[in-house]
């Protein structure tokens, strides 16, 4: 479920970017796509952590550990990242969360 609601914060992002696109910033097109099918694998690998698949958990393990990264980046260097609750909850709070419910079942992805 947790990995569903990331892939639709990140669709949201994507669909954002698309009217920066629109307005003469071409390089937000690229970015948007990519943010899209960023989700799309997100929600792929979310149904195949639910049917047990091992790739799937070992792509979100990944996944989840380079958000964590990302968002430590963003929370040490003064880049105008947005420093608010709603900002650490997604970009903290939801992959810690997801690695520690998906440390837990080796047993179970055999």
């Amino acid at each position: 479920m947790l990995l569903l609601m990331q892939s639709i914060f990140w669709v949201i992002a994507g669909i954002s970017a698309a009217p920066f696109a629109l307005a003469g910033e071409v390089f937000m097109a690229g970015l948007a796509l990519l943010t899209l099918l960023l989700a799309l694998g997100t929600c792929m690998c979310a149904i195949g952590v639910l049917w047990r698949r091992r790739w799937a958990r070992t792509v979100v393990i990944g996944l989840e550990v380079a958000c964590l990264a990302g968002s430590a980046v963003l929370l040490l260097i003064p880049l105008g990242f947005n420093r608010g609750l709603v900002s650490i909850l997604v970009n903290v709070a939801v992959p810690f969360a997801v690695l520690i419910l998906l440390r837990k079942d080796r047993e179970a992805f055999s």
